[in-house]
């Protein structure tokens, strides 16, 4: 019935449905190893690649810097102060105190100290004094649903007062594993109580170990927790409205697009350094030398004000350095960093919804494998099939530059498995058709002819059919004496060099060679291609023969003695033509 059907229809719209059925198939394909996540490792690689490729340093705020406690600082405080690691805590408070002078307007630690001080009480106590004089002070807690000491929130804490709209709804739906934590690490009490913001610096890798996305709302024993980076954007204004709905987190008037795990899709600016940081050492030394009346070691002082803050660890000896989209090797305070500058620029990364993407993935491989019905010739295919791969990453790449992520590998996939099952529908259908006709007429058409007849099959009826056929046959005059007078050998290279000539002139203008009688030469045109002055070649061939023996002949006089002299009649009328013989064996002849 299929082929029924196909044999209705116009080359052009088979080819055009045989292009669809491809489509069609890898897509679906494609499809259904993208939903149950079998492509993610593969998806994440390339948007790494998109991020590294196209992130853009120059878009990182200038109002977030980083004090990093580097390889640098370690050494200048053990060699120039005899301070080995860990440091005492009140060192920590030169930090706070170099802040609050310039003007920061937030200062967030993305450390943890959840022990007492190794050098007593007192220095946590200094150091939380410190900490409680700057009333915008983030400081650190870990969540966690396996680890952490803490099962409730600690009565020595303060607890939070923010407010989150829509909160229980999202608690009692199918977000609540994604947010809410079962236990935690606190700061010891005299460090945690005079901070102004406690945030969540615990970050959740995608399966691959990379650091791609973050939560910017946690829930401990019914408690908010802001991520470090909403802290510090929180500690340095008045209060901010926040609310969560599915798909969205909303602070103030930024809308921070969310999956169902709470997830946001970090923007990242560029490799580490992308915002400007200064060394710990740095920063303690000029505190020191301000408090001295001495110039600080820090020039940029004004570089501060109004600015937002993440002091963290990138010493590699620290343990705070882990793989990211932009590099392997990257510090984790420079995600939290992240997270409040996608805040401040409202343009964290958004996911495509799942419908575009299966739309799209559909689309291209659609027209894949429309395109590749259409064309043949190597170098036409390939052009098809390069421009069927890049496509959808050309896509994909103008997608990240508007802030969406939308998923290569699927549609890649779609376009791989759409090229292969166009290849398996084109050998299958109109592959075995071509090699069906090279095969049947390559004895008696000329190459260009065999090749017209595959361009357009549609031209070629095969089995019998009455047709107005110029039919020309040939032979040569006395052959029976001729043929007695050589041996096998001379003979049989006469009558082969004899019928080369004249069936190469038969071919060039288009004639079928029926067949071979000894020496004559049966054949005849306007089958199985129709050609309207068919009596013409014919003609012409007829004189293009007897001129081409003319040649030929002083050379075959001195090898066979005598002159080789050929006849030919000509007829036009009706006949039967097509492929007549039993089923293991036909030939492409004509009778009447």
């Amino acid at each position: 019935m299929y082929e029924n059907i196909m044999s209705a229809l116009s080359p052009a719209i088979k080819k055009l449905l045989q292009g669809l059925l491809a489509g069609l198939i890898g897509s679906a394909v494609a499809l259904l190893l993208w939903f149950p996540g079998w492509l993610d490792n593969w998806e994440a690689r390339t948007w790494d690649w998109r991020v590294r490729l196209l992130a853009k340093p120059g878009k990182a705020t200038e109002k977030i810097h980083l004090i990093l406690l580097d390889q640098n600082s370690l050494d200048w405080a053990k060699e120039e102060n005899g301070l080995p690691w860990p440091w005492p805590r009140e060192i920590y408070s030169a930090v706070i105190s170099f802040c609050k002078r310039s003007g920061v307007k937030a200062l967030a630690f993305d450390v943890l100290y959840t022990e007492p001080s190794k050098y007593g009480v007192d220095d946590d106590r200094s150091f939380g004094a410190a900490i409680a004089d700057y009333n915008s002070f983030v400081g650190s807690v870990f969540v966690s649903q396996i680890t952490g000491a803490e099962r409730k929130w600690p009565g020595a804490v303060r607890e939070p007062g923010f407010r989150v709209g829509g909160l229980e709804q999202w608690l009692s739906g199918t977000g609540a594993g994604g947010i809410a934590f079962l236990r935690a690490s606190f700061p010891v009490p005299e460090v945690a109580a005079g901070a102004a913001v406690l945030a969540n610096v615990h970050l959740d890798p995608d399966p691959d170990s990379v650091y791609r996305r973050a939560k910017l709302l946690s829930v401990f024993d019914g408690k908010v927790l802001p991520s470090l980076g909403l802290g510090a954007y929180l500690a340095a204004g008045p209060d901010t409205p926040l609310s969560i709905v599915p798909g969205a987190f909303s602070v103030g008037d930024r809308r921070v697009p969310i999956d169902s795990e709470g997830n946001a899709i970090l923007n990242f600016r560029g490799p580490s350094g992308t915002h400007r940081a200064f060394s710990a050492a740095s920063v303690i030394q000029s505190e020191l030398r301000i408090r001295n009346g001495e110039p600080p070691t820090i020039k940029d002082m004004e570089a501060f004000r109004d600015s937002y803050v993440f002091f963290g660890m990138s010493a590699p000896g620290l343990f705070d350095l882990r793989p990211a989209p932009v590099s392997g090797v990257y510090p984790g305070v420079e995600i939290h960093a992240t997270i409040l500058d996608n805040l401040l620029s409202n343009d964290f990364i958004r996911a495509v919804p799942v419908w575009i993407l299966a739309a799209l993935t559909i689309l291209m491989a659609l027209m894949a494998g429309v395109a590749t019905s259409y064309v043949s010739g190597i170098f036409k295919s390939f052009t098809v099939y390069g421009v069927s791969i890049i496509l959808p990453v050309a896509v994909c790449l103008i997608a990240y530059a508007r802030g969406f992520w939308l998923p290569l590998v699927v549609q890649e996939a779609g376009v791989t498995v759409t090229l292969f099952s166009a290849g398996v529908i084109y050998y299958s259908t109109e592959g075995r058709q071509k090699l069906f006709i090279k095969n049947a007429f390559k004895q008696y058409l000329s190459p260009a002819v065999i090749e017209e007849l595959i361009q357009h099959p549609e031209r070629l009826k095969l089995g019998g059919e009455r047709r107005e056929l110029s039919i020309f046959f040939s032979d040569l005059e006395g052959f029976t004496s001729i043929s007695e007078g050589l041996d096998p050998e001379a003979l049989t290279a006469l009558l082969n060099e004899y019928l080369t000539a004249m069936t190469d002139i038969i071919q060039e203008e288009g004639g079928t060679v029926d067949k071979y009688e000894g020496d004559a030469i049966i054949a005849f045109w306007n089958a199985p291609l129709q050609q309207v002055d068919h009596a013409r070649r014919s003609v012409r061939a007829a004189m293009r023969c007897q001129a081409k023996l003319a040649e030929m002949r002083p050379s075959i006089r001195e090898r066979i003695g005598r002159d080789l002299r050929m006849r030919i009649g000509l007829n036009s009328g009706p006949a039967v033509v097509g492929n007549l013989g039993s089923h293991t064996r036909f030939d492409y002849t004509m009778l009447g």
